[in-house]
This record gives structure tokens, C-alpha cells and sequence, in this order.
């Protein structure tokens, strides 16, 4: 454990030790509360803190008061050689995002594709956990979701679209995977809580505030609207990701989640997954090695002013995850002050945590 400025380095697994008594505490099974606890800890392990343990104090409020069931178990409740449909049954969407996964990941390799769609579920965190089960297969994972109204449709000054990203993996060679996440937004909430909790001003173009104008104050910014990316583009392929994610599975799409005012309906959320079995469509490793090649063409870049390298999608991150493995994962004091007011309520004992 180490200081820096206002965050303090945690060892990955001692922190993932304490989130899963957390989930434990709130009444779900040791192996539910591994992989809920698993997913936050390992958006911060790639710097994704907006998805990581800040989320700690949410979650346990969802499973225990909120009407999220930490015991719900997501069931199969249709399928077919290349399709899966999931009722996740009112549990974490990552319970039931993790079982579509698993299922079109091993009907992908009879089919070549082979995609899920999830009802019944509740916040699912950062989809690039999911694709990335693709990648031991030699499959290509794609995932997205819906989310509460945060955006507004290009032109309008009301919450009506979710940020809804979209996350694809893809196998390399020698090289790290491509893992590219993102929302259609030009930032998410939970980015701006760390921004807000830092006392850092907002990139410009992240944000409107309730009239429609730009700010880059993350009080204003709270209470706001969030920005698409690339302007109409952006508000359309939201739109279109929060399609695949509810209207396949009979989900609740939209204003039907719930608002930030009044939080979320519990058990409405839906998600979609593909995989694609590579080798169905070309030799693995060719297909690898040309992958390769094409991160390097972008290692190989021209620079701009101002930048010295240029990374592949997932490059960052991977780096991260070396890092602060090593290193540990630098989180702000507020976080881990939320984290331990949450262990304390549900009667865990802190007191061997020095960095809480």
C-alpha cells in the first residue's frame, strides 16, 4: 500500500477479499458474490474506476433494500442451436450476463455465431468483462446493454436515451487483444462522480446541463444531461444498442427502466452477447497474426503534436492491469471511505484493512 496525492494503492486480491464479504453479507451464494465482486475489481484493475468498487456502496444498497434478490439464480428459458434467451430472475446483471456468455461462447463452436439475449436483470457493470471470455475460445465477443435515461435524442433536451456502450473483443497473436468499451456518451455517471469526488472540473463536451447547454461542472453535470458522442451518430447507435438489449428478450427499454430521480425498476434491465468462432470463417492463426499486423500498422503511426505513442484499443488497459497488480490499484480516499460506512453496516470487520 502506497499514497499517492489523494489515492491510496490496494492490493487487487485484499480488496477482493472485502467486496465479496460485502456481497456475502447481503445474502448472495460465495460464488455469486465472487464474480459480482470479481467484475468491479477488475474494472479497476484496468482503470475503469466509474465501474469499479465506487460501486460498492449501490450495489449492497440494491441487494439489500432496493428489491434486487441476491439468491435469484438467471435460468435458460429458450434456446436453440445458435441463440440463448436468459431470465436473470431479479439478480445482478452480471450473474446472468456471465451465463449467456458462458452459453454462446460453447454454441458458438457448433454454429460459428452465436448470440444471447438477457431479461429480467438489473445493472451489469463494464461489458468488456464479458467479451473477454471469448478470447481463451478463439472467439470474437460482443456484448452491449441497456441503461436509465442519462442522454438526450441529437436535438432534444430530455432524458429519453440510455448510454448503452458497446463492447467487442478480439483474439491476437502475439500482440494484447483489441478490447474497445464504450458508451455512446461522451462520459458516464459514474465518471463524473470521480470527477465530482476529486474536485476536478469536466472535459468540455461531456455534458449539458437540464437546459441543454454545455458545463463542465460536475455538480451542474450531475443533475444533467449526458452528451453523445459524435452528435446524431451517437444518440442513433444508443438507440439501436438499447434496441438489441431489451426488444429481443421482452425487457423494458428506455424510460420503462426507471430515472435517475427515482432510481431504477428492479429486475428490468436487459443485455445482448455474441460470440464468433474464428475458426469457422478462417484459419486462427492467420487471422491472429493479421490482427497483429494491423496494431502495429497503428504502433507504426505518424505522431501528433503532443502524443507519444499510439495504443489499440484495450492497450491502456492491459498495461494497467500489469501495473497495478503489481503496484496496486490507486483509489480516491471517498471511495474507500463509502467502501468501509458499507462493510461497517452490514458488520464486517474492517480493522485488518489499514487502507480503509
Amino acid at each position: 500500500m502506497s499514497k499517492l496525492d489523494d489515492e491510496i494503492r490496494v492490493d487487487a486480491e485484499e480488496l477482493l477479499k472485502l467486496v465479496v464479504a460485502v456481497f456475502e453479507q447481503c445474502g448472495m451464494s460465495q460464488a455469486d458474490a465472487t464474480l459480482l465482486a470479481d467484475s468491479l475489481v477488475d474494472a479497476d484493475l484496468c482503470g475503469t474506476h466509474s465501474h469499479g468498487v465506487i460501486r460498492v456502496p449501490e450495489y449492497a444498497e440494491k441487494l439489500t433494500v432496493k428489491g434486487v434478490d441476491p439468491t435469484a439464480k438467471p435460468e435458460v428459458v429458450r434456446e436453440g442451436p445458435s441463440f440463448v434467451i436468459v431470465d436473470g430472475r431479479n439478480s445482478m446483471g452480471q450473474i446472468g450476463t456471465a451465463l449467456a456468455m458462458r452459453k454462446v461462447i460453447g454454441k458458438a463452436a457448433q454454429t460459428g455465431i452465436a448470440a444471447g439475449a438477457i431479461r429480467g436483470s438489473n445493472h451489469c457493470g463494464a461489458m468488456a468483462y464479458f467479451t473477454r471470455m471469448a478470447l481463451p475460445h478463439d472467439m470474437i465477443g460482443i456484448a452491449t446493454t441497456n441503461a436509465i435515461p442519462t442522454m438526450a435524442p441529437w436535438g432534444g433536451a430530455e432524458r429519453l436515451l440510455g448510454i448503452n456502450p458497446l463492447a467487442i473483443s478480439v483474439p491476437a497473436g502475439e500482440m494484447s487483444p483489441i478490447v474497445y468499451d464504450a458508451a455512446f456518451s461522451g462520459s458516464s455517471h459514474g465518471k463524473i462522480r470521480i470527477y465530482q469526488q476529486k474536485g476536478m472540473r469536466i472535459p468540455e463536451g461531456w455534458v449539458l446541463d437540464r437546459e441543454g447547454q454545455p458545463t463542465t461542472d460536475p455538480n451542474v453535470a450531475i443533475d444533467g444531461l449526458l452528451a453523445p458522442i459524435g452528435g446524431f451518430k451517437g444518440a442513433g447507435l444508443a438507440m439501436i444498442m438499447g434496441i438489441l438489449s431489451s426488444m429481443l428478450s421482452d425487457a423494458s427499454y428506455g424510460t420503462e427502466l426507471g430515472s435517475i430521480e427515482d432510481g431504477p425498476i428492479p429486475g428490468a434491465d436487459g443485455h445482448f452477447v455474441a460470440a464468433i468462432h474464428i475458426a469457422s470463417f478462417e484459419d486462427v492463426e492467420r487471422f491472429k497474426s493479421r490482427v497483429d499486423a494491423a496494431i502495429q500498422q497503428i504502433h507504426d503511426c505518424q505522431l501528433a503534436p503532443g502524443f507519444d505513442r499510439v495504443y489499440a484499443p484495450g492497450e491502456l488497459e492491459a498495461i494497467r492491469r500489469v501495473e497495478y497488480r503489481e503496484e496496486g490499484i490507486p483509489l480516491n480516499r471517498v471511495t474507500l471511505a463509502d467502501m468501509r460506512k458499507t462493510a461497517e453496516q452490514l458488520s464486517i470487520d474492517v480493522n485488518g484493512c489499514e487502507w480503509l
